[in-house]
């Protein structure tokens, strides 16, 4: 008889009661929560990276083919699309009263601001300084 009561025992003790079972099912939501909320900003970070990236690529588009070679070079405004979205540049004389030489062609620094706008909105707005030629 003794074999019975072991028996009887031992089945009582060999599975996981409801509460443990509950407290295992908490722990793994809270954990897939967890890797969730860390796959969500992952992804968010990735997308702003890859926004940035068309952002400097557009700017560099508009850059080189947009803004016209130094013998060229007039003030105004001037505006298109590049890559995924527009640009618009705006070429200024630096402030100053710059003298040139009587009958030599100088030097004169113009001022380039240049904004570009991607498809999802990003904007960025560059400024340099570029020598364009003065005419004899």
């Amino acid at each position: 008889m003794s074999r019975v009561r072991s028996s009887t025992a031992d089945r009582r003790d060999a599975g996981f009661t409801l509460i443990e079972v509950l407290i295992a099912l908490a722990v793994a939501s809270l954990s897939l929560v967890a890797i969730g909320a860390v796959v969500s900003s992952s992804a968010r970070g990735v997308r702003k990276v890859e926004q940035h990236v068309t952002l400097i690529e557009d700017a560099r588009l508009a850059l080189a083919t947009a803004i016209p070679d130094r013998d060229r070079l007039q003030p105004g405004r001037l505006n298109g699309r590049a890559g995924s979205g527009e640009w618009l540049a705006q070429v200024t004389p630096v402030g100053g009263d710059w003298e040139e030489p009587a009958g030599k062609a100088g030097w004169l620094p113009e001022v380039v601001t240049l904004r570009v706008r991607t498809g999802s909105g990003a904007v960025a707005d560059l400024r340099t300084v570029r020598l364009a030629r003065t005419v004899q």
